[in-house]
């Protein structure tokens, strides 16, 4: 006790210094929010002398884009401060949401998470922490990093991996029940947004996936998202841009991933990180956004790192979090009193978050002991000389002994000792609903990138073009079979080598599965059969363009039929690689490694392929089984050349004549029945099939898992 008194001592000593009044600044340059109604007053500590604060009115334009500030000089009082009544300011009756929300009261009591490492359960990664949450509030979890503030967001919204065990008790209006779909939502750090729609396209997509009825009573629903979130003057604007626009910035961005969950009219609201990567004018108009909507009655509870003053202003509560320890919970201001009493009093001249973050993180103890032979032109390289392990003991012990922590322990006894009303489920859009969106939105969404097929497509066409104009004029002779053959081959396997342009595009497409899956918008088997229909009209187009340069370049034999067949079996040949291709992306989920396992898989099938050595005579163990039956390679090519050869005959001198078959046999094995073709393209058809079964089985576990796993690892990150 003697070393965190005379640490406290010090740091005491070292703060009044920095809040004397030759080193202070006029007071108009600092000022607090505050909520409506309030008197307004300043924040002063016992050690520090009466000082002038300023107000700010802070007046949301309609549009949402813009931000005045207005300062009205008020006087200081101490003791209005440990009344905790001292809101955030008055929203503007042009800026108010009309449409009011029956929020719920949330109360976490005891909470404790551990995560399982390799072996056995790690160290509590949150630490017993106590707290609540009213309608119509804003309640932020703040701390350093790796101090467990996503962790313990999860576990109050119920969603975490079930690799995590939590401990304690969660109250939704006074009755321990999870949190049902619909009656709240979830906005994660990094949310993947289609940058091919415009705001209120996503966003009626959205909705038309969350919500059942008709279509045009969600109409109402997306604008009331679009004014919650002031994103009017963004609506039409196209959210990733093209090439002669830019798209939106982030904190636009951040506001259209809010505005995706409001759409079900949640009375809870969940944001982990809201301010994550925006600079200060964007953060402040975020907050001041979210306040808004908070005054609607909606239920906000998010994390946050760090703040500005202003964006500290408009915090109702604080739960204060370090090592997973909670160093302080209740009203936002009573928090400076909190640390002014432990004896670490905020600065005049300092931002309460950056005071607090640089009382609880260790990480400053690093640079203090880096530069401690440092100094500046005031002396001592740091004014701080604390230890911020004592700090943290300090302002915990300080906490668990005072009328804060009583008067939560009251509140949440009153919270709970009744049940209030509760929360129901909403319904959810059918399936086959569901498919229907997903199906017209992809098509939406391919037509408008050039990267998912205008690009293949462009690039079939031209190196079809290559190869046709290399093979052409090889006649009908005996002597041209063996060419033809390397035609067909090279056609087939060169095509669905280079599909894999298509890679960056697919993967996208499986990150906003994943994105839509964690918050129940979308599911597995919607997003295959939406992402196979709306795939299929591009695929045709591809192998009819490309069919037809190769087919007349090359000058295989005439017939519609013929024909027909061509293009219907490499549209198979490429249903089958887009299998593969979704098959591949989803089992690793990266770029590099995708890529590096197609080319490898597609190399190894061309080898297996039956053209470099014929099938029957490949080494058994390995080439031919299995790989020469597993290379959908072997069967579009059997089939091409069973369509142009079969029933054909040449002329061997004057007399006597083989037929195609015969004269094929030597360069590529086929087989004689008629029917053959039509065998090989059924099996490329059961291979499609096979390889999206085995796509269904990588979403719904592989992908689930790998998201989990990487929500998991940020926890981990943010507490250890």
């Amino acid at each position: 006790m003697e070393e965190i008194q005379s640490q406290s001592d010090n740091y005491r000593s070292s703060s009044s210094s920095a809040s004397s009044p030759a080193s202070r600044v006029p007071s108009s340059n600092l000022f607090y929010l505050r909520k409506p109604g309030s008197l307004r007053q300043p924040i002063s500590f016992e050690d520090s002398p009466e000082w002038e604060d300023t107000d700010a009115d802070v007046r949301v334009e309609e549009g949402g884009d813009s931000i005045n500030a207005a300062t009205t000089p008020v006087s200081p009082s101490l003791s209005k401060l440990n009344s905790g009544s001292l809101p955030s300011p008055p929203m503007p009756e042009a800026a108010a949401v009309t449409r009011k929300t029956a929020g719920a009261s949330v109360v976490w009591k005891d909470l404790a998470v551990t995560i399982k490492g390799k072996r056995k359960y790690s160290d509590k990664v949150v630490k017993s922490s106590n707290g609540y949450a009213l309608p119509g509030t804003m309640t932020v979890i703040m701390g350093p990093a790796k101090s467990g503030k996503s962790t313990l967001l999860r576990a109050i919204a119920g969603r975490l991996h079930p690799s995590a065990k939590m401990y304690g008790e969660v109250f939704i209006n006074g009755a321990k029940t999870r949190l049902l779909y619909g009656s709240y939502g979830f906005v994660d750090r990094e949310t993947t947004l289609i940058g091919s729609l415009t705001v209120r396209e996503y966003l009626y997509y959205s909705a038309l996936l969350q919500l059942p009825g008709f279509f045009c009573q969600k109409k109402s629903v997306v604008e009331e998202a679009i004014q919650a979130m002031s994103l009017s003057d963004y609506a039409n604007k196209l959210i990733g841009g093209h090439c002669y626009m830019k798209g939106l910035a982030r904190g636009e961005r951040r506001r259209v991933s809010i505005a995706r969950e409001l759409v079900m009219r949640p009375r809870i609201l969940f944001i982990d990180e809201p301010l994550y990567h925006l600079d200060s004018v964007s953060a402040l108009l975020m907050m001041v956004t979210l306040k808004k909507l908070a005054s609607t009655g909606c239920t906000l509870i998010f994390t946050i790192y760090q703040s500005s003053t202003e964006v500290f202003g408009l915090f109702d509560r604080i739960c204060l979090l370090s090592n997973g320890n909670t160093l302080f919970f209740g009203e936002t201001l009573a928090c400076l009193q909190h640390f002014s009493n432990a004896g670490f009093p905020c600065p005049i001249m300092q931002s309460p978050s950056d005071h607090f973050l640089r009382a609880i993180n260790t990480d400053f103890d690093r640079i203090i002991a880096m530069c401690k032979n440092w100094q500046d032109d005031n002396g001592d390289f740091s004014s701080v000389n604390m230890d911020t392990a004592v700090a943290i003991r300090t302002l915990e012990a300080t906490y668990k002994s005072s009328a804060d922590a009583a008067a939560v322990e009251t509140m949440m006894l009153r919270l709970t000792e009744k049940e209030g009303p509760l929360l129901k489920s909403k319904g959810k859009a059918s399936n086959a609903t569901r498919i229907a969106v997903l199906t017209w939105r992809s098509l939406l969404i391919m037509s408008r990138e050039w990267k998912y097929y205008w690009l293949r497509l462009i690039l079939y066409m031209i190196l079809t073009l290559c190869i046709g104009t290399v093979f052409s004029g090889l006649g009908h002779s005996l002597s041209s079979v063996v060419k033809r053959v390397a035609a067909i081959f090279v056609f087939v396997s060169f095509t669905s080598l280079l599909s894999i342009a298509g890679v960056p595009a697919l993967l996208k497409e499986v990150k906003i599965y994943a994105s839509e899956e964690s918050n129940q918008h979308s599911g597995a088997l919607v997003f295959l059969f939406g992402q196979l229909l709306s795939s299929i009209p591009f695929l045709f187009l591809i192998s009819i363009s490309s069919s037809l340069i190769f087919y007349f370049l090359i000058g295989l034999r005439d017939g519609f039929s013929l024909l027909m067949y061509f293009v219907l079996n490499f549209f198979m040949c490429l249903f089958v690689n887009e299998g593969l291709l979704l098959a591949v992306t989803s089992l690793w989920q990266n770029i590099f490694w995708s890529i590096l396992t197609l080319v490898t898989i597609h190399v190894v099938m061309m080898l297996s392929a039956g053209y470099l050595r014929i099938r029957n005579e490949l080494p058994r163990p390995m080439w031919k089984y299995p790989l020469s039956y597993i290379a959908f390679h072997t069967y579009s090519i059997q089939g091409l050349l069973e369509n142009e050869y079969l029933g054909t005959n040449f002329a061997v001198g004057q007399v006597r004549t083989i037929s195609g078959f015969q004269a094929l046999h030597s360069a590529y094995d086929i087989s004689q029945s008629s029917n053959s073709k039509w065998e090989n393209l059924l099996v490329l058809f059961l291979m499609a099939i096979g390889y999206r079964i085995l796509v269904f089985v990588l979403l719904h576990f592989h992908v689930r898992k790998n998201v989990s796993l990487h929500r998991i690892w940020q926890c981990r990150k943010s507490t250890t």
